[in-house]
């Protein structure tokens, strides 16, 4: 396996049916099969997910399954970090369908040794017919570009620039092993319902490290994937969801900057998680207003009113779980969760 050049790290869990059809793209790739591995970590799944794994051993050769069973994204990023052989991580989600040239396009980027992240397009394929709303908040920006953060999706155009380490997103995520090694590894991320005090800022905090040191990103086309939007996700009742988590990251994010463990603020990105919770309440009021008031028939009030108690409840409930267990303090505060 000496010639494998870019370890792909799926972490997965409990989503069999989804891992099947990122994989079956896998197969599929441009590049050929022995210039990359893939290796598929199963985070506590209880469904099918090793037998969906194992089913594609014959279609990708140098395809490595893992069952890691402490919960949490970055736990599954890190295992995939351990066991990988070459010297740039692919992540991805479980739940994307990549270009054939996507392996491609990040192995061209990665040839100018000055680029350390890499990402490309997260086109939506929505499940049903999304609502007018997210339609519009899905147009293109004024400098054309079109970017959800809370489903995930991104297309940043056809020409190969360098960009915001913010606008590579975790389903999509290339990286230089020494990078992530020097940035302490991911932060937590994705818990489940139960563990979701241990929530962080995930990728965000690699990206800030990238942003801070001054290493250069790269967006390329070719290195692109569709990302599933499910029927759920288009909802305003999932949209509070992330607002919530946002919260608990915000709070992860500011108890660490009042123990010194902050990078300083370079970033439009970053001074938005460093504003108070009214000012950030007013900032997605104000994108709310101008998305969902032309859509829909219920007062502005009411929708931004949901928007802002969602992300002021997860804030709020982190704040108190934090106070009130030392443990979780601790845990916060730690330097990397890369064990």
């Amino acid at each position: 396996m000496e010639n494998i050049f870019l370890s792909v790290i799926i972490p997965t869990r409990n989503r069999a049916n989804m891992l099947k059809g990122t994989l079956e793209s896998i197969a599929k790739q441009n590049l050929p099969q022995q210039c990359f591995e893939t290796i598929v970590v199963d985070n506590g799944s209880t469904d099918k997910t090793k037998k969906a794994a194992k089913s594609f051993i014959d279609k990708i050769p140098n395809l490595r399954y893992f069952y890691e069973e402490t919960p949490g994204l970055h736990v599954g990023r890190h295992k995939g970090l351990k066991e990988a052989k070459a010297d740039i991580f692919v992540y991805a989600d479980d739940d994307i369908e990549a270009f054939p040239t996507w392996l491609e396009g990040i192995a061209e980027a990665f040839e100018d040794k000055d680029v350390v992240l890499v990402g490309g397009k997260n086109l939506p394929k929505f499940e049903t017919e999304p609502p007018d709303w997210i339609l519009q908040m899905w147009e293109k920006d004024q400098a054309g570009n079109r970017i959800m953060e809370y489903l995930s999706i991104l297309d940043l155009g056809d020409k190969i620039k360098t960009i915001n380490p913010y606008h590579v997103f975790g389903c999509n995520f290339s990286i230089r092993k020494p990078v992530l090694l020097e940035a302490g590894g991911f932060h937590p991320d994705a818990m489940p319902k139960e563990v979701i005090k241990y929530r962080g800022d995930g990728e965000s905090y690699v990206s800030k490290y990238v942003l801070v040191n001054g290493h250069k990103t790269l967006y390329h086309p070719k290195a692109s994937v569709y990302h599933l939007v499910s029927k759920k996700r288009m909802t305003e009742s999932y949209f509070c969801k992330r607002a919530y988590n946002q919260g608990i990251s915000n709070s992860y994010i500011q108890i660490r900057a009042a123990h010194g463990l902050a990078y300083r603020a370079k970033s439009p990105y970053e001074r938005l998680k460093q504003m108070s919770q009214s000012d950030i309440v007013r900032a997605i009021g104000r994108r709310a207003k101008r998305v969902i008031s032309r859509s829909r028939k219920e007062p502005f009030d009411e929708i931004q009113g949901k928007i802002a108690q969602a992300y002021r409840a997860g804030w709020q409930f982190h704040q108190n779980e934090v106070q009130n267990d030392p443990e979780l303090l601790e845990y916060v505060l730690k330097h990397t969760y890369l064990e």
